[in-house]
């Protein structure tokens, strides 16, 4: 069955908490859900705010979508106006789009506590400004606000105002889960019940304050519903919208509709990303399908059966959604961790069995003291490294001094002097830095400068601490983590220490130790 994919992210979504866009970051996103074949894009309420009445001047003139119709979205016209003079409505057409949505009340609460009309009045508004905008041109989507809600108050009076959209010309009902409290077996009745009364197409807008609103509307769709509402990652009001990413999925994945097509599903990997990192917003590693835990395997038990037949636990290939199969190594690993990492780079050779065990055991005792080379991969990279090229020692710390000045409310500034032995020699670095680890680094980089010219390439990009034992207060352990990247890759170490900055330093020699060792043995890197 082919159903209709209506994306709500730059309107819905930036309801949600921490979400943001700019006028450019949603015609990006725009021109981005339209490559991947996403039917409707609801761009915003144009006599809402000023930024979305910017985003479809600007879509005027120059958002060319190959496959989208863009939606510009309101509410019925108010009671007091007539439907040609209403300001909302006036700017629902005057935003030019192919499509509008526009919403009313379908619960009797709301029209006599919120917008204090009768029921004749909800009505004509709803008539009115769906006829309007039909006589226009334009394809009108109808939002049922509340209508599960409404349904449950009075079935007859929910019903009704969907009576009003259809009869005026609707192209589409959209039933609304809005307060996101409907469980699925009843919201399936609900849907069954509109399904029987009305032709034509039958949407569904769900929300997740019941952890439901992917299941209620993939219910909705077995149901009878060809037109689906949601934002990409579930982003949107209180506990967000229908994850609409997830949702394809299962739809096209598992139900065997055709929504956006699979090729164009391979894709949605990293269209949640990109959504994501546009809002500045992490995407949640156990996101289903897209996110980076959704293959990811850590058991050794678990990874053992993966290398014998990915199905044992893949409930869909990893690649399909155009993510990626990984396995963690931690100390619940087993040998197959460490022989499916090695696999997975061309590296079965590098080992023998023994090596293997006595790796392990060294992991299994480093997780134990707090290290964690799950998030950590170029350090476990430099430990499988070294148990190739053993004696290795590029480099080795002297001495190292470090003072820290801070006068009133000026900035901190720390200078670090080191020794560091090279093969060349003892080399000795004065650097000074607004904190003490960026000294520590640029010192270290200034002492190898000589001898390996290649650690100019390095550079930082995201350093992170954590405290292990907090009930330790100042005597606590601590993790740093430290990302690090040069021209062809980019690769996190670990170090731990009750001192910042010796897990600090220890994080900083392993990357460069790293670093060094790849330049020796021109090896490819190994990803974690």
């Amino acid at each position: 069955m082919r159903v209709f994919s209506y994306d709500t992210t730059l309107r819905d979504g930036t309801q949600g908490e921490h979400v943001s866009f700019s006028v450019d970051d949603k015609l990006a996103i725009a021109r981005r859900l339209d490559d991947i074949g996403i039917d409707y894009i609801e761009g915003g309420w144009p006599g809402s705010n000023p930024r979305d009445e910017e985003f479809f001047d600007r879509a005027k003139a120059g958002l060319r979508l190959r496959h989208a119709r863009l939606v510009a979205f309101g509410s019925t016209r108010h009671v007091a106006n007539a439907v040609d003079d209403d300001p909302n409505v006036r700017k629902l057409v005057e935003s030019e789009t192919p499509a509008v949505a526009i919403f009313g009340k379908s619960w009797r609460l709301h029209t006599e506590q919120a917008l204090r009309v009768t029921e004749r009045q909800n009505l004509e508004m709803i008539r009115s400004t769906v006829a309007h905008l039909k006589a226009l041109g334009r394809e009108v989507i109808y939002d049922a606000e509340h209508f599960f809600d409404g349904f449950e108050s009075d079935p007859d009076f929910a019903l009704r105002t969907l009576d009003a959209a259809y009869g005026a010309g609707a192209d589409c009902l959209v039933l609304c889960d809005t307060n996101g409290g409907t469980l699925t077996a009843r919201l399936g009745e609900i849907v069954g019940e509109v399904r029987r009364r009305f032709d034509g197409v039958v949407g569904i807008h769900t929300h997740n304050d019941s952890d439901l609103a992917v299941a209620n509307a993939i219910t909705a769709v077995e149901l009878g519903a060809t037109h689906v509402q949601g934002t990409v990652n579930g982003y949107g009001e209180r506990c967000g919208n229908c994850n609409l990413v997830s949702t394809i999925c299962n739809l096209e994945l598992k139900l065997g509709h055709t929504v956006i097509g699979r090729e164009n599903v391979a894709k949605l990997t990293g269209l949640a990303n990109y959504v994501a990192e546009t809002a500045n917003l992490s995407l949640a590693n156990g996101s289903a399908f897209v996110g980076k835990s959704a293959f990811a395997h850590k058991g050794g038990i678990h990874v053992s059966a993966v290398l014998r037949e990915k199905t044992t636990y893949e409930h869909v290939e990893p690649e399909r959604v155009g993510n990626q199969r990984r396995v963690l190594v931690s100390d619940l690993s087993g040998r197959s961790n460490i022989t499916f990492k090695l696999r997975e780079q061309g590296w079965d050779d590098l080992l023998t069995p023994e090596a293997r065990r006595r790796l392990l055991k060294r992991i299994k005792r480093m997780e134990f003291d707090g290290y964690e080379l799950e998030s950590a991969d170029g350090s476990f990279e430099l430990l499988v490294r070294e148990a190739v090229t053993a004696g290795f020692e590029p480099f080795r710390l002297v001495t190292m001094e470090m003072s820290l000045r801070k006068s009133g409310r000026e900035h901190s500034w720390c200078e670090v002097v080191m020794s560091v032995s090279t093969p060349d020699g003892d080399v000795r670095a004065r650097v000074g830095a607004s904190g003490p680890f960026d000294a520590m680094a640029g010192a270290l980089r200034r002492c190898l400068s000589a001898s390996y010219p290649e650690v100019a390439d390095i550079r930082l990009v995201d350093y992170k601490v954590r405290v292990l034992d907090p009930g330790k207060g100042t005597a606590a352990k601590v993790r740093v983590l430290i990302n690090w990247a040069d021209d062809a890759s980019d690769w996190t170490t670990v170090g731990v220490s009750d001192d910042v900055l010796e897990a600090s330093w220890n994080a900083l020699r392993d990357s460069v130790r790293l670093e060094l060792l790849r330049a020796q043995e021109a090896a490819p890197a190994l990803s974690g």
